[in-house]
């Protein structure tokens, strides 16, 4: 049996993203697609990790705000 993670990032995809009304669909879709935000593949899929991107917006790490 795999041990359960205690702080397991919450992963969402580019539209639950949207939905939650941080940025709009299309402006995390070039930030993606710009690498400035980093996702997992899984398939067609582009998971991002919310609460890291939370944390990146709070403290405006990275290049999101350029």
């Amino acid at each position: 049996m795999i041990p359960a993670i205690a702080n397991k990032p919450e992963m969402l995809t580019v539209r639950q993203v949207a939905q939650r009304g941080i940025l709009p669909e299309r402006a995390l879709r070039r930030l993606v697609s710009e690498n400035i935000i980093q996702v997992v593949r899984i398939g067609k899929k582009a998971l991002i990790n919310y609460t890291r991107l939370c944390e990146q917006l709070q403290n405006g790490e990275g290049e999101i705000w350029d």
